[in-house]
Protein backbone atom coordinates (compact mmCIF):
# COMPACT_ATOMS: atom_id res chain seq x y z
CA UNK A 1 0.00 0.00 0.00
CA UNK A 2 1.45 3.53 -1.03
CA UNK A 3 1.03 6.31 1.12
CA UNK A 4 1.66 9.97 0.80
CA UNK A 5 1.21 12.67 3.27
CA UNK A 6 0.88 16.10 1.93
CA UNK A 7 1.10 19.75 3.60
CA UNK A 8 -1.75 21.61 1.52
CA UNK A 9 -2.59 24.60 3.47
CA UNK A 10 -1.98 27.80 5.95
CA UNK A 11 -3.53 25.89 8.79
CA UNK A 12 -0.72 23.06 7.77
CA UNK A 13 -3.85 21.05 6.82
CA UNK A 14 -3.01 17.64 5.52
CA UNK A 15 -4.17 15.71 2.28
CA UNK A 16 -3.54 12.04 1.48
CA UNK A 17 -2.62 9.95 -1.71
CA UNK A 18 -3.65 6.25 -0.73
CA UNK A 19 -3.08 3.55 -3.63
CA UNK A 20 -2.87 0.10 -3.95
CA UNK A 21 0.36 -1.34 -5.26
CA UNK A 22 -1.02 -3.98 -7.14
CA UNK A 23 -4.12 -2.67 -9.17
CA UNK A 24 -3.44 1.46 -9.42
CA UNK A 25 -6.45 2.15 -7.99
CA UNK A 26 -6.20 5.26 -5.33
CA UNK A 27 -8.36 7.26 -2.98
CA UNK A 28 -7.30 11.33 -2.09
CA UNK A 29 -8.57 11.99 1.71
CA UNK A 30 -9.00 15.51 2.52
CA UNK A 31 -7.71 17.36 -0.31
CA UNK A 32 -7.82 20.48 1.28
CA UNK A 33 -6.09 22.78 -0.93
CA UNK A 34 -2.70 23.14 -3.85
CA UNK A 35 -5.07 20.49 -5.86
CA UNK A 36 -1.46 20.48 -8.74
CA UNK A 37 0.55 18.99 -5.75
CA UNK A 38 -2.02 16.29 -5.40
CA UNK A 39 -2.59 15.58 -8.91
CA UNK A 40 0.71 15.64 -9.80
CA UNK A 41 1.99 12.86 -6.91
CA UNK A 42 -0.83 11.17 -8.14
CA UNK A 43 0.52 11.07 -11.80
CA UNK A 44 4.12 10.08 -10.58
CA UNK A 45 2.59 7.04 -8.99
CA UNK A 46 0.16 6.23 -11.91
CA UNK A 47 -3.19 6.27 -9.72
CA UNK A 48 -6.75 5.49 -10.65
CA UNK A 49 -8.25 7.41 -8.28
CA UNK A 50 -11.71 6.54 -7.16
CA UNK A 51 -13.20 8.23 -4.19
CA UNK A 52 -12.25 11.74 -2.51
CA UNK A 53 -12.83 10.74 1.23
CA UNK A 54 -13.48 13.60 3.45
CA UNK A 55 -13.44 13.19 6.97
CA UNK A 56 -15.78 15.72 7.54
CA UNK A 57 -17.53 19.20 5.52
CA UNK A 58 -14.86 21.95 6.40
CA UNK A 59 -13.87 23.34 3.64
CA UNK A 60 -9.68 23.57 4.59
CA UNK A 61 -10.52 20.08 4.62
CA UNK A 62 -12.90 19.85 1.11
CA UNK A 63 -12.16 22.75 -1.11
CA UNK A 64 -9.90 20.76 -3.52
CA UNK A 65 -13.12 18.57 -3.92
CA UNK A 66 -14.50 20.53 -7.33
CA UNK A 67 -10.65 20.19 -9.02
CA UNK A 68 -9.82 16.76 -7.79
CA UNK A 69 -13.40 15.43 -9.13
CA UNK A 70 -13.00 17.10 -12.12
CA UNK A 71 -9.41 15.93 -13.08
CA UNK A 72 -10.57 12.05 -11.77
CA UNK A 73 -14.11 11.38 -11.83
CA UNK A 74 -13.61 10.38 -8.49
CA UNK A 75 -16.95 9.94 -6.26
CA UNK A 76 -17.12 12.22 -3.21
CA UNK A 77 -17.63 10.58 -0.03
CA UNK A 78 -19.25 12.22 3.41
CA UNK A 79 -21.26 11.27 6.53
CA UNK A 80 -25.23 11.84 5.58
CA UNK A 81 -24.93 14.49 9.15
CA UNK A 82 -22.76 16.30 6.71
CA UNK A 83 -24.16 15.86 3.24
CA UNK A 84 -26.06 19.15 3.19
CA UNK A 85 -23.31 21.62 4.75
CA UNK A 86 -20.14 20.50 2.36
CA UNK A 87 -21.63 22.39 -0.61
CA UNK A 88 -22.45 24.99 1.99
CA UNK A 89 -20.75 28.54 2.86
CA UNK A 90 -21.91 27.37 6.70
CA UNK A 91 -19.47 24.55 6.43
CA UNK A 92 -16.47 26.47 7.61
CA UNK A 93 -14.99 28.99 9.96
CA UNK A 94 -13.82 32.61 8.88
CA UNK A 95 -10.57 31.55 6.52
CA UNK A 96 -9.29 32.87 3.53
CA UNK A 97 -10.74 31.42 -0.16
CA UNK A 98 -7.82 31.34 -2.10
CA UNK A 99 -10.19 30.72 -5.29
CA UNK A 100 -11.81 28.21 -3.29
CA UNK A 101 -14.61 26.21 -5.40
CA UNK A 102 -16.79 25.01 -3.16
CA UNK A 103 -17.69 21.00 -3.16
CA UNK A 104 -19.97 19.18 -5.01
CA UNK A 105 -22.67 17.98 -3.26
CA UNK A 106 -21.23 14.21 -2.18
CA UNK A 107 -21.75 11.02 -4.13
CA UNK A 108 -21.67 8.63 -1.62
CA UNK A 109 -23.55 9.45 2.06
CA UNK A 110 -22.46 7.65 4.61
CA UNK A 111 -25.45 6.19 6.99
CA UNK A 112 -23.77 3.72 8.97
CA UNK A 113 -20.00 2.52 10.09
CA UNK A 114 -19.46 -0.11 6.80
CA UNK A 115 -16.61 -1.19 4.94
CA UNK A 116 -15.74 -0.22 1.45
CA UNK A 117 -13.27 -1.24 -1.17
CA UNK A 118 -10.58 0.27 -3.41
CA UNK A 119 -8.64 -2.39 -5.41
CA UNK A 120 -7.44 -4.57 -2.66
CA UNK A 121 -7.60 -2.17 0.09
CA UNK A 122 -10.51 -2.56 2.31
CA UNK A 123 -11.52 1.00 4.23
CA UNK A 124 -12.76 0.50 7.42
CA UNK A 125 -15.38 3.63 8.32
CA UNK A 126 -15.55 4.82 11.70
CA UNK A 127 -17.82 7.43 12.77
CA UNK A 128 -16.17 10.00 15.40
CA UNK A 129 -18.16 12.92 16.27
CA UNK A 130 -17.00 15.56 18.53
CA UNK A 131 -15.10 17.99 15.80
CA UNK A 132 -18.45 17.79 13.70
CA UNK A 133 -21.47 15.43 14.02
CA UNK A 134 -20.56 13.41 10.92
CA UNK A 135 -16.51 13.04 11.47
CA UNK A 136 -15.15 9.86 9.94
CA UNK A 137 -12.05 8.26 10.71
CA UNK A 138 -10.44 5.75 7.63
CA UNK A 139 -8.85 2.98 8.66
CA UNK A 140 -7.18 0.77 6.48
CA UNK A 141 -4.79 -2.01 7.10
CA UNK A 142 -3.11 -0.35 10.40
CA UNK A 143 -3.40 3.13 9.16
CA UNK A 144 -6.21 5.25 10.63
CA UNK A 145 -6.57 8.70 8.63
CA UNK A 146 -7.95 10.57 11.56
CA UNK A 147 -8.64 14.08 10.25
CA UNK A 148 -9.49 16.55 13.09
CA UNK A 149 -10.63 13.93 15.62
CA UNK A 150 -7.08 13.28 16.75
CA UNK A 151 -4.36 14.85 16.12
CA UNK A 152 -0.83 13.89 17.34
CA UNK A 153 -0.59 14.95 21.04
CA UNK A 154 -4.14 16.63 20.49
CA UNK A 155 -7.26 17.09 19.30
CA UNK A 156 -9.53 18.66 17.17
CA UNK A 157 -11.61 21.94 18.56
CA UNK A 158 -15.26 21.85 19.76
CA UNK A 159 -15.97 25.36 19.54
CA UNK A 160 -17.36 25.59 16.26
CA UNK A 161 -20.67 24.91 14.82
CA UNK A 162 -21.71 21.10 15.52
CA UNK A 163 -18.85 20.84 17.98
CA UNK A 164 -19.27 18.77 20.85
CA UNK A 165 -16.85 18.10 23.69
CA UNK A 166 -18.27 15.11 25.43
CA UNK A 167 -18.73 13.68 21.63
CA UNK A 168 -15.52 14.24 20.86
CA UNK A 169 -13.69 12.60 24.15
CA UNK A 170 -16.28 9.72 23.66
CA UNK A 171 -14.71 8.93 20.19
CA UNK A 172 -11.08 9.12 21.50
CA UNK A 173 -12.07 6.54 23.99
CA UNK A 174 -13.76 4.59 21.00
CA UNK A 175 -10.45 4.77 18.84
CA UNK A 176 -8.46 4.03 21.67
CA UNK A 177 -10.21 1.05 23.61
CA UNK A 178 -11.13 -0.69 19.93
CA UNK A 179 -7.48 -0.09 17.99
CA UNK A 180 -3.95 -1.74 18.66
CA UNK A 181 -1.06 0.41 19.62
CA UNK A 182 0.65 0.09 16.84
CA UNK A 183 -1.79 1.29 14.61
CA UNK A 184 -0.41 4.32 12.78
CA UNK A 185 -2.05 8.14 12.82
CA UNK A 186 -2.41 10.17 9.98
CA UNK A 187 -3.92 13.33 11.35
CA UNK A 188 -5.82 16.37 9.10
CA UNK A 189 -2.92 18.95 10.33
CA UNK A 190 0.31 18.83 11.44
CA UNK A 191 0.50 20.34 14.82
CA UNK A 192 2.34 18.23 16.42
CA UNK A 193 6.36 17.21 16.78
CA UNK A 194 5.92 15.23 13.65
CA UNK A 195 3.13 14.61 10.85
CA UNK A 196 2.54 11.05 11.83
CA UNK A 197 1.78 8.95 15.21
CA UNK A 198 0.60 5.79 16.66
CA UNK A 199 -2.16 4.79 18.75
CA UNK A 200 0.48 3.71 21.79
CA UNK A 201 2.21 6.70 21.49
CA UNK A 202 -0.91 8.87 21.69
CA UNK A 203 -2.44 6.47 25.15
CA UNK A 204 0.63 7.54 26.53
CA UNK A 205 1.49 11.31 25.37
CA UNK A 206 -2.14 12.93 24.18
CA UNK A 207 -3.25 15.88 26.49
CA UNK A 208 -6.85 15.54 25.31
CA UNK A 209 -6.53 11.45 25.53
CA UNK A 210 -5.56 11.55 29.07
CA UNK A 211 -7.97 14.78 29.85
CA UNK A 212 -11.04 12.27 28.25
CA UNK A 213 -9.70 9.34 30.21
CA UNK A 214 -9.73 6.85 27.29
CA UNK A 215 -8.63 4.37 30.04
CA UNK A 216 -11.32 5.17 32.83
CA UNK A 217 -14.36 4.74 30.51
CA UNK A 218 -14.93 1.63 28.42
CA UNK A 219 -18.16 2.43 27.18
CA UNK A 220 -18.83 4.02 23.75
Amino acid sequence: MLIKQLNVGYLDQLAYIVGCNKTKKGIIIDPGGKVDKILTEVKNYNLDIELILNTHSHRDHTMGNDLIKKATGAKIVIHKFEKDLISSSQSSFDMPTYNYEPSPPADIIIEEEQIITVGTLDINIIHTPGHTPGGLCYLIDDNLFTGDTLFVGDSGRTDLPGGDRSQLGKSIRKLMNMLSDDVSIWPGHDIGQKPFSTIGNEKRTNVNAKEYGFYLDNSF
